[in-house]
């Protein structure tokens, strides 16, 4: 059983919390590096660190030592939090300079992501609509049908889907409106005629099992008031497509974000086979995600065979006439 967290009390504890509010004041969310600082604050007590000077880079790599991580990743994740906090404090004037000297761990080469294909994501759509109703989980097949559907068709991720409310959904201009998402950001996604008639027809399911469906309820509950888990979607997902979709060489299995990552890499294809050039629509793609600068959005840029060949089409229309100049 974990121990009630009752706050920051180390050595750090007024730096840390200032470090956190800073970062929160920017319009950062800063979870999982406050779980990361709590780890820190933690061993600082259990240590009996009660000096600032007691802080060496002998005792950082105690700390780092002291939570094992087995993936680079996680590894990186711990030691860049702490990096990132020391050197805060360095500015701050607390610290002459960082305690922290580790290299991070080299990661070994990671495996692509499972892009779903329009016939994949049909199966995984009808297998979600067979799903048999709970005592505490009304019409789930619709509801888990529609989640899917929002999360591909409009590159959604599932906070933002778990967070729609009955008042965000505008079904005469055909919008949804997204707030707070992962950069505390708002904005506004649109969507089209079918899409807008599965919402109509869901919130009208919805509306029949409620007694009063308010403004300000989640679209996505099985009780009043309360939204659906995204752990619990995630967890449905994986029921879905475990025995399903095989995963090619080199390519991860499917995950729940996928489904917004094949959004991504599909609106680039059909830019390029429609003779779209992608470098001037990019910031568009940026805005409909969500994402602070196009730089974000190109990680979800993978690159397939499907790209490849659409990028290499495109490169040689552009080229031809060059080719034909030096040829004369």
């Amino acid at each position: 059983m974990n121990a009630i967290w009752r706050g920051f009390t180390s050595v750090l504890a007024g730096s840390i919390q200032a470090y956190l509010e800073y970062k929160r004041a920017i319009k950062r969310k800063f979870r999982t590096e406050e779980a990361a600082l709590r780890l820190l604050d933690r061993y600082l007590v259990e240590h009996r660190v009660s000096v600032l000077t007691s802080i060496t880079p002998l005792l950082i790599e105690d700390f780092i030592a002291s939570r094992p991580r087995n993936r680079p990743r996680s590894y990186n994740h711990l030691l860049g939090v702490t990096r990132c906090f020391f050197a805060w404090l360095v500015v701050q004037g607390r610290f002459e300079c960082s305690p922290v000297r580790i290299r991070t761990k080299r990661a070994t080469a990671q495996l692509q992501p499972f892009l779903f294909s329009p016939d994949q994501v049909k199966q995984l759509l009808e297998r979600a609509t067979s799903l048999p109703d709970r005592p505490k989980g009304p019409d789930r097949g619709q509801t888990y049908y529609l989640i899917f559907a929002l999360m591909y068709a409009l590159g959604l991720r599932v906070g933002e889907v778990t967070r729609l409310r009955r008042c965000d959904i505008d079904l005469k201009r055909k919008l949804l409106e997204i707030n707070q998402t992962k950069f505390a950001k708002d904005r506004l996604v649109p969507f089209g005629p079918s899409v807008g008639q599965r919402i109509a027809e869901y919130l009208v399911r919805r509306s029949a099992r409620s007694v009063a469906f308010l403004p300000e309820d989640p679209v996505f509950s099985f009780n009043a008031g309360r939204a659906i888990n995204p752990c619990t979607i995630s967890q449905t997902f994986h029921q879905l497509v475990t025995d399903r979709f095989e995963p090619p060489p080199g390519v991860a299995p499917p995950r729940l974000h996928c489904l917004r990552h094949s959004f991504a890499v599909s609106t680039l294809l059909r830019w390029y086979r429609s003779g779209i050039d992608p470098n001037t629509r990019l910031i568009h793609l940026s805005t409909f995600l969500g994402h602070v600068d196009p730089a974000s959005t190109a990680w979800y840029l993978t690159v397939t065979a499907e790209l490849l060949d659409a990028a290499n089409s495109r490169f040689e229309l552009f080229a031809a006439p060059m080719i034909a100049e030096s040829v004369l």
